[in-house]
C-alpha cells in the first residue's frame, strides 16, 4: 500500500469525512487535521495505527 499524505482543516473534514476515510483505507493515505493552519490530528490506514499501538503496550511493559 502507498502512503501519501495530504492536509486538510476541520471545516474541509465536515465536508469530505466519508473521502477522507476512504483514502485512508483504500489508499493508504495519511491525512492531517488542521485548525488555524496547526495539525491537531491524523486520520491514518488502520495498520499503522495498531503499528503504533503496539509498539506503545511494547514499551508500557
Amino acid at each position: 500500500m502507498t502512503e501519501q499524505t495530504n492536509e486538510i482543516s476541520v471545516r474541509e473534514l465536515r465536508a469530505q469525512a466519508a473521502d477522507v476515510l476512504n483514502s485512508a483505507s483504500a489508499r493508504g493515505q495519511i491525512t492531517y487535521i488542521t485548525n488555524r493552519g496547526r495539525r491537531i490530528a491524523a486520520v491514518v490506514p488502520l495498520d499503522v495505527a495498531e503499528e503504533a499501538e503496539a509498539r506503545r503496550q511494547k514499551e508500557d511493559d
